[in-house]
């Protein structure tokens, strides 16, 4: 590693280096708050799967196996992930090709890809990484802000994998996956009246997206606003995960004492809705540590972008912590009724595997880029 670099760190820092992350180029405070999370995760997900220790033990594996993953993306120089760039994209998007061709259909949605006797895995994950990867490999050489040209280029690059994706149907990665690529372009310094221009655009478009929408897509934007018509079908969902953030009050109910949980009338409590019963076990209180955990990684993680040495750097790097924010504030909006429900786990937290191995490699290449010496 740079000695130039490990001067200009603070003293604090400097003294972290000792346990040796540094030697493996990982950032100690953004290591201990990923850690952090990490534990309060497992901690509710052990009332959220009703004390399964099959469950735990399967996620605590997953966590265990995304740190290794982690560790070894920060080892990659972030010169060779601007090489690979345009060719993990391509390869992304001939896997989106072939989901819509020969995936494997679940609960109503053909996501998966099966490989016989291995594995089988939801390539649209890689493209969270894989797309602002690419748009900011696109910037990388050329002049910033972009021009009209430039941008239209990487709305295109985020557009194709977008509608792959969406066309499955998986609204959530979608979304994630677009403001994953726009957040690049946004970090590159689009105009702000380039961006009100979009909204207003949208905005006219709105009756024309609506009419796009699937049923159940409408469904959910209808139930938004008023779950009571449907309190046992399309609005069940929130009214109960209202229900127990209400219930848990400043302090909760206690760990393992949620009712909404414990008793099964929260929906999926382990993966999509697991912040309600964070809110009903352990209360305002609970879910302000969560957050203020989630604040300070994002925090330390655009202060990691802000010092990248290059353009593809800060550019991808500001992308992953933005696009962390909007898995976070997605999902607890969503759980909390101001938002439709469209799928988005809440990040290090929510059961699975898929979701936790993508953002821990997002912090692994993250950390690569700001403690390999710029090229």
């Amino acid at each position: 590693m740079s000695q130039d670099y490990i001067r200009s760190l603070p003293e604090h820092e400097r003294e972290a280096g000792t346990f040796g992350l540094r030697r493996l180029h990982i950032d100690p405070v953004m290591f201990i708050l990923i850690v952090l999370v990490a534990i309060y995760g497992l901690f509710i997900l052990y009332s959220a799967v009703g004390q399964s220790d099959e469950l735990f033990t399967a996620q605590l594996k997953r966590i265990l196996f995304a740190f290794v993953v982690m560790i070894g993306a920060a080892q990659l120089p972030p010169q060779l992930y601007m090489r690979w760039a345009p060719f993990i994209y391509v390869a992304g998007v001939i896997l989106l090709l072939a989901v819509l061709w020969m995936g494997v259909t679940v609960n109503g949605s053909q996501r998966w890809l099966d490989i016989p006797g291995l594995i089988r895995f939801q390539p649209s994950e890689l493209m969270k990484i894989a797309v602002p990867m690419a748009v900011a490999w696109y910037f990388h050489s050329r002049p910033l802000p972009p021009s009209f040209k430039d941008v239209a280029v990487a709305v295109a690059i985020v557009a194709i994998p977008a509608a792959c994706i969406m066309n499955q149907p998986d609204l959530g990665t979608g979304i994630l996956v677009i403001c994953a690529g726009l957040a690049v372009v946004f970090f590159a310094g689009l105009s702000w009246r380039w961006m009100l221009a979009t909204v207003a655009v949208l905005a006219a478009a709105a009756p024309g997206i609506w009419l796009l929408l699937k049923d159940y897509q409408r469904q959910r934007i209808q139930t938004l606003f008023d779950p009571e018509t449907d309190p046992l079908g399309a609005g069940w969902n929130i009214m109960q995960s209202t229900t127990a953030i209400g219930s848990g009050g400043l302090f909760g109910k206690g760990w393992l004492q949620g009712t909404q949980s414990q008793l099964d009338f929260l929906p999926e409590a382990r993966t999509d809705f697991i912040i309600a019963v964070v809110a009903e076990e352990l209360g305002f209180v609970g879910v302000t540590v969560l957050l203020i955990l989630y604040l300070l990684l994002i925090a330390r993680g655009l202060f990691l972008a802000a010092a990248a040495e290059s353009t593809f750097g800060r550019l991808l790097s500001g992308a992953l912590m933005l696009t962390f924010f909007v898995y976070f504030f997605v999902n607890i909006a969503m759980v909390s009724g101001l938002l439709p429900v469209v799928g988005v786990p809440l990040p290090l937290v929510s059961y699975g595997g898929t979701s936790v191995l993508t953002l821990m490699a997002g912090f692994g290449i993250l950390m690569a880029v700001r403690s390999h010496k710029a090229w």
